[in-house]
């Protein structure tokens, strides 16, 4: 099979989407802009006229409006963020409007939308361009959330958010754009809702998302030369969550490191620690651990953001002191 990067996988989703399905618009900042996202969306306003591929003011909630009504009146807008912490100035549209309409009216109405957020941390980006708020989104009934972490599912899972009924928040991070890895040419959907092992092991279980799976494997690399085997699921959706998945992992390894790009505080982290315990507690052998970012905003310098975001050096660690104060 090919392989392509991760970027080019996002856009052959979207060519491939827009195509399709006359219904299909993209909405947002910068959507016709490398320098705001990349080349995920190059070459579609040549494709598609301004009419399909629309690049907006700024004005997040305004046009997360628009979107909605959109969706309301029978298209399947993605809407695009450029940077997920202007997020926040659309999260009355989100949280009180996108999420409810389905329950307020009965399950008579739909909205069809994709909610796009891209994470652009490190390089010296700071507290308010460095945010990964998948947490906040997870929180609100009505709202799927989903966190691709290869190429592979980031074509996947955008084109089912693309076909899901319901609004679904698909969130990339920009440190795996240039990620390679095998993508079928023709359109295919990973299912939301459903986690992956990429790596089968008896010791321990390490659950993660999105540029975290990449560390995870990273360090599971390492640890196979100490002779420590570890079992990685990427969770690929975090609203819902593949419980199953999780907890069959629990039970047969025991111990569990959930890794996230999040703040710990009542972050993903913490909700599948609370799942694990509640449903697995007496097939742990370890408590679980959680590697995730420190609560404090993202610093303005490079020294420090070596220190703020985990690594696979993080999460190996994280796995000896499962192993070795709890054998």
């Amino acid at each position: 099979m090919r392989r392509i990067s991760y970027v080019d996988a996002i856009n052959e989703a979207l060519h491939q989407k827009l195509a399709a399905d006359e219904r299909v618009i993209l909405i947002g900042q910068g959507v016709t802009s490398p320098w705001y996202v990349g080349n995920t969306t190059v070459g579609l306003a040549d494709k598609f006229g301004s009419e399909r591929v629309i690049d907006t003011p700024v004005s997040e909630s305004g046009t997360t409006g628009v979107a909605i009504g959109a969706a309301l009146a029978g298209l399947r807008p993605v809407l695009l963020f450029p940077r997920m912490d202007f997020m926040y100035y659309a999260l009355d549209q989100i949280a009180n409007h996108a999420s409810n309409w389905r329950y307020m009216f009965g399950g008579q109405n739909n909205i069809p939308l994709t909610i796009w957020g891209i994470i652009n941390r490190g390089g010296e980006q700071a507290a308010q361009h460095s945010q990964a708020l998948q947490a906040i989104f997870a929180h609100f009934p009505g709202l799927k959330v989903v966190m691709p972490g290869n190429p592979y599912d980031a074509k996947g899972l955008l084109t089912a958010s693309i076909e899901d009924d319901n609004p679904v928040v698909f969130i990339d991070d920009r440190w795996l754009y240039q990620n390679m890895g095998e993508v079928p040419k023709e359109l295919y959907t990973t299912p939301i809702g459903k986690g992956a092992v990429l790596r089968t092991g008896k010791d321990i279980t390490l659950a993660a998302t999105s540029y975290m799976v990449t560390e995870a494997l990273k360090a599971a690399e390492c640890l196979e030369r100490e002779n420590i085997d570890v079992e990685i699921i990427d969770l690929r959706s975090i609203k819902p969550l593949d419980e199953s998945l999780l907890f069959n992992s629990a039970k047969k390894t025991g111990r569990m490191v959930i890794v996230d790009g999040g703040w710990k505080t009542c972050g993903v982290s913490a909700e599948i620690s609370a799942l694990v315990a509640e449903m697995a507690f007496n097939h742990l052998r370890a408590p679980i651990i959680r590697v995730a970012l420190p609560d404090a905003p993202a610093p303005a310098s490079q020294i420090l953001e070596e220190a703020y975001y985990p690594r696979a050096d993080n999460i190996a660690e994280a796995i000896r002191e499962s192993l070795k104060n709890y054998s």
